[in-house]
């Protein structure tokens, strides 16, 4: 059992990952009043979804990882919390299509220190039969921080206009810090390295097959999940002529189902591997499962009943949630301790360009085709390659051995 003080933290970094995931999905539930107002193309819409990821992945690949295996993880997450905030507020003020440009690639900046953290510290202090429910519950808080988004976004637009959306969360979630401040992990495991040479470099983690797999998967996943989280909005307004509750009301409805099938699974994943159940079977077993399953999203966009549409859509939101209760305790057992930050910075930086991708194919696809069923192929086509990838790409899910060289007293050693 986890102690309270575990418990805290893990309650603070899911609430972190639930206002992350808000910030960077708002602008999706804004985006029809947005275009209209900016006179945006959907081509340009594309464009401006995928911003944000630029500057996300370009900071995973190069910079976060380095920061929280260098720096006091605590502070390292509190900093990146107040950027990332203030670059949400800021967007609500914004008048041109290059300011909003500018404000997404410094959102994406802050977001950028959030799962290195969290893996940093969960790496550090919870033991691998915990680590299933507790990437669970914080994965949980990031696909029902969009949930929430789009319901209370949806609702503040639809009185108040977008702007007003943008300020007030932006603003309100800066509140967060404060409980942060006083229960952050102190100690050892979370401050600066005693001994950075002992970090193995981004060239030693991929040469290890594992390493490169599990980045080609998590871009295939994110391929899926970011068509939904930036197009889903507006394709049920545009195509499924939603009016803006109803929309909210459903694409709530969406990542909650996610959220909730997150959580089962990475419980009962936890429950078979403490019950004798190797780490290799049985995440992988919800990996593929959740992935193959996921691509159930593709008849909800042929069938014409909208309410059959829905429920479909549903049922492959829930099929998500299975893989992604165990991606990060995949990553972090991979890791170990030692390179768990900069593994999952950099895995998550190449994973994360699906951001760019995503959205731009989408808006191409949209804007050429005038419909979006050749999006919601390709979306599936991807979340089943993601699957093969890590069922079958992937080896035995075991901490790999980097070799790296140590200065201290003239030595070579091993690091496990």
């Amino acid at each position: 059992m986890l102690s309270s003080r575990e418990w805290r933290v893990l309650a603070l970094l899911v609430v972190s990952g639930f206002i992350n995931y808000i910030d960077r999905s708002n602008l999706s539930i804004g985006a029809t009043d947005i275009q209209v107002e900016l006179h945006l193309s959907n081509l340009e819409l594309g464009k401006l979804f995928g911003a944000f990821f630029w500057t996300y992945a370009i900071f995973l690949l190069l910079i976060a990882g380095w920061l929280v295996d260098r720096y006091h993880v605590g502070w390292v997450l509190a900093a990146g919390f107040f950027f990332w905030s203030c670059a949400m507020a800021a967007t609500g003020l914004a008048r041109t299509f290059a300011v909003l440009v500018a404000l997404r690639l410094l959102l994406g900046m802050g977001e950028s220190i959030a799962y290195p953290a969290y893996s940093r510290i969960l790496a550090n202090h919870f033991p691998e039969h915990h680590r299933g429910l507790a990437n669970a519950l914080i994965d949980a808080g990031t696909k029902s921080g969009p949930g929430l988004g789009a319901l209370v976004g949806g609702f503040l637009i639809h009185e108040y206009g977008w702007r007003a959306s943008f300020l007030a969360l932006g603003l309100g979630s800066l509140v967060w810090l404060v409980p942060w401040m006083l229960w952050m992990p102190r100690g050892k495991g979370v401050s600066a390295r005693e001994d950075p040479a002992g970090i193995p470099s981004v060239f030693e983690i991929f040469r290890h097959r594992s390493a490169i797999c599990s980045a080609l998967g998590l871009f295939c996943s994110n391929y899926f999940w970011y068509f939904l989280l930036t197009w889903l909005p507006p394709y049920l307004e545009k195509e499924r002529h939603f009016e803006k509750r109803k929309m909210a009301i459903f694409v709530a409805l969406s990542f909650f189902c996610v959220a909730f099938s997150c959580v089962i699974s990475g419980w009962l994943s936890d429950h078979l591997i403490a019950r004798g159940g190797t780490p290799t079977r049985v995440r992988k077993a919800f990996a593929g499962t959740g992935l193959t399953l996921a691509t159930i999203i593709l008849p909800a966009a042929v069938v014409r009943d909208w309410r059959t549409a829905m429920a479909l859509l549903l049922l492959a939101c829930l099929a998500y949630g299975i893989y992604t209760s165990n991606l990060f305790a995949i990553t972090q057992t991979l890791a170990g301790p030692r390179a768990s930050g900069k593994w999952t910075g950099v895995q998550n930086g190449f994973g994360n360009l699906a951001g760019v991708v995503a959205p731009f194919v989408t808006g191409w696809v949209v804007e050429r085709t005038g419909e979006f069923y050749l999006a919601f192929v390709v979306a599936a086509a991807v979340a089943l390659a993601g699957a093969a990838i890590f069922v079958f790409g992937i080896g035995e899910i075991r901490q790999v051995e980097f070799r790296t060289r140590q200065f201290n007293s003239s030595t070579v050693s091993l690091i496990k």
